[in-house]
């Protein structure tokens, strides 16, 4: 049967209207289904304590565990792989741990990977601590950063303190106090296999998905005292990574070292090239950064005072040549500064000969390098002025006796000399008296015609 157009139109725009509104129904029985969950799968952040721990590394825990609750995560997992650090950024860490209404898992990865020190204090403070395998922990004795180490009784309190400390972290968490204790008072240090054994972790797990799957079910007591299960099956994982204000914070001796390098270059060649600005801005940055690197670290000044003396021998063989000797003198002493400047017996928080050396030998070269074109510029000839014309070759149009015409690169000037010159001599400038130019004859063994290079 046909309907008239006006009919049909009417008829679809109707049918269209029910298909939508049976599609919204359906759509909206579905998002509120009683009990249907909020999200497939459970969320687990993920944090990176690798390197020293520095009060940015703490900063930077503290961010992640807010992050987790804000968004409802089920467990936050620090992975560590660090030598230690300073005990205040320890302390506030296990502080934020202990504080967390979301539970953390320490995990000490990947394969290779240690929690020293700091490190193992951070991993006991944990509701659950694994390791992967190939991993180690423990040597928490407590050292002093700068100056020498305490002895007698200061020496005492210093390690009964932190003995006390890990023996409460370890009671709290259920965990082998005595054998946590061991790793404080004798720097004892456990693989994988031997805190499991000693019940200093919970598992062993070869990577972060397999963490998840066994931690799945396990118990951990709230903070509010109350007991949980982990829900860490099939979890998505949502990794935290550190603010650029914290990556630039968080750097270790030998780059904090480098960006000083770099700052004192770029500033030197802003000085032997003014106007140039982006070098001078650029060390100026450099220069901040490296300081705010090296702030954290206790500073040998007599070290400093080396770093300096190996400037000043890399300016003295540029300027008085010596075959290199000063200049490596001046590496020796950039080497030795930057080995010592950091004061503290851990090995991990000082700069490394390598890294020293190479720099202080490449640093060495370039300002060798820079110096000796900067000099050699300033004793090359001019080529503009009046300074340009001394040591030329003219040949006299006219006698000189004692003042004449010359012809110097294709222009005539007045010339005058001691002594009477013939016409179609050489003669060479010695002087400009204003217009007039100083010659005398010029010897016999320059190539003839030289005016004419002109």
């Amino acid at each position: 049967m046909n309907l008239p157009a006006a009919t049909r139109r009417s008829t679809f725009f109707f049918r269209s209207r029910e298909l939508a509104l049976v599609v919204l129904l359906a759509c909206a029985s579905g998002a509120w289904r009683p009990g249907a969950p909020a999200a497939a799968h459970p969320r687990v952040v993920l944090l990176k304590l690798h390197g020293i721990v520095l009060p940015v590394t703490a900063e930077y825990i503290r961010h992640g565990l807010r992050y987790a609750r804000q968004t409802h995560a089920q467990a936050v997992v620090i992975e560590l792989a660090t030598p230690g650090g300073l005990d205040t950024a320890m302390r506030q860490i296990i502080e934020a741990i202990l504080r967390s209404p979301v539970p953390v898992i320490g995990y000490v990865a990947p394969s290779g990977a240690r929690a020293a020190s700091a490190g193992f204090f951070i991993l006991e403070s944990c509701d659950l601590a694994a390791m992967a395998p190939g991993t180690n922990t423990g040597a928490s004795h407590p050292v002093v950063l700068g100056g020498p180490q305490p002895t007698g009784i200061e020496a005492q309190k210093i390690q009964n303190d932190a003995a006390a400390y890990i023996r409460a972290l370890a009671t709290r968490r259920g965990r082998n106090a005595d054998a946590a204790e061991q790793a404080v008072v004798k720097s004892s240090s456990y693989t994988d296999q031997e805190a499991l054994k000693l019940q200093l972790i919970e598992l062993i797990a070869p990577n972060l998905a397999g963490l998840l799957r066994q931690a799945q079910n396990r118990p951990f007591r709230r903070i509010d005292g109350q007991l949980g299960q982990f829900d860490t099956a099939n979890a998505r994982i949502l990794p935290f990574a550190m603010s650029l204000r914290e990556r630039l914070l968080d750097m270790d001796p030998g780059l904090a070292f480098l960006l000083l390098a770099a700052g004192a270059i770029c500033i030197y060649i802003e000085f032997t090239h003014p106007g140039v600005i982006v070098p001078g801005v650029a060390g100026v940055l450099l220069l901040a950064l490296g300081l705010l690197g090296m702030a954290v670290f206790p500073i040998r000044w007599a070290a400093a005072g080396l770093l300096l003396l190996g400037l000043i021998l890399i300016v003295i063989e540029a300027k008085f040549p010596a075959h290199g000797l000063w200049a490596v003198g001046g590496v020796v002493a950039l080497t030795l500064g930057a080995v010592f400047l950091i004061n503290t017996p851990l090995p991990a928080m000082r700069i490394g000969w390598g890294e020293a050396g190479g720099l202080a030998a490449a640093l060495g070269l370039l300002l060798t390098l820079t110096l000796r074109l900067v000099l050699l510029a300033r004793r090359a000839k001019h080529w503009s002025g009046s300074e340009a014309l001394l040591g030329s070759i003219a040949v006299t149009s006219q006698a000189l006796a004692p003042e004449g015409d010359v012809l110097l690169a294709g222009e005539h000037w007045r010339a005058h000399a001691a002594q009477p010159v013939p016409a179609g001599a050489r003669v060479r400038v010695i002087a400009v008296r204003g217009l007039r130019l100083e010659v005398e004859p010029a010897p016999e063994s320059l190539p003839p015609r030289a005016a004419e290079k002109y």
